[in-house]
């Protein structure tokens, strides 16, 4: 029998393996923390990380109703994402840093940082099929008791959120060497990689569909 101390431990390991690939949430994480502050920042991979518990629980626990309705229903997740990662790269594109040193983020900011991380992340059901493969990998899928998969999704939160204070906390050291007019190139280049994942997932939800025939892109 496996140590609750041991699934936790892994289960960290496997909340950081998820998180730390580049993709929307990241970038929305560099750009926040160097325009804001690191506050907003981890607060938008902070949304990402309870959502990566939410996934790493129903993988975990094998709640399998949940499992069936989200991977039955992956393409029209698909399609809301890449909906809502385009209207956040449009946004983001229009956006202007702030002009001088701003007080950090109120409430309602970091509440919005924190849900759209939540959303785009909820959002992407190949993120508990990621899980599900993970834990395989690992040998802890359909052995565990209540206590050790209680831990192991323990361990995928902190896991989650320790990379994005590391990410958050390694960006805000470098944002006062940034110029405003580079800012506003980060911006740019954030809000065309974030319409790129956004069309990728638009065109996938299309292309994964069973009447097309057509294989998965991601």
């Amino acid at each position: 029998m496996i140590s609750v101390a041991v699934v936790w431990f892994q289960g960290f390991l496997l909340g950081v393996a998820i998180a730390a690939p580049v993709g929307p949430i990241g970038l929305l994480c560099i750009r926040r923390t160097l325009e804001h502050g690191q506050i907003l920042g981890f607060a938008t991979g902070m949304g990402a990380a309870v959502a990566d518990t939410i996934y790493g629980a129903i993988a975990a626990f094998g709640v399998s109703a949940a499992l069936v309705f989200l991977t039955g229903h992956e393409s029209t997740f698909r399609l809301l994402g890449g909906l809502f990662l385009l209207a956040v790269a449009l946004r983001t594109y229009l956006s202007k840093p702030p002009v001088a040193e701003d007080d950090p983020p109120g409430a309602k900011t970091c509440v919005g940082g924190f849900a759209t991380g939540l959303t785009l992340t909820l959002t992407n059901p190949v993120t508990i099929l990621a899980f599900i493969g993970l834990f395989a990998g690992v040998g802890i899928t359909g052995n565990l008791g209540f206590d050790q998969a209680l831990m192991l999704v323990l361990g995928v939160f902190f896991g989650s959120a320790a990379w994005w204070l590391t990410l958050s906390s390694g960006v805000a050291l470098v944002r006062h060497r940034i110029s405003e007019d580079r800012l506003v190139l980060i911006n740019h280049c954030t809000a065309v990689a974030l319409a790129l994942f956004g069309t990728w997932a638009v065109v996938s939800s299309f292309t994964s569909h069973p009447s097309f025939g057509l294989p998965v892109l991601f």
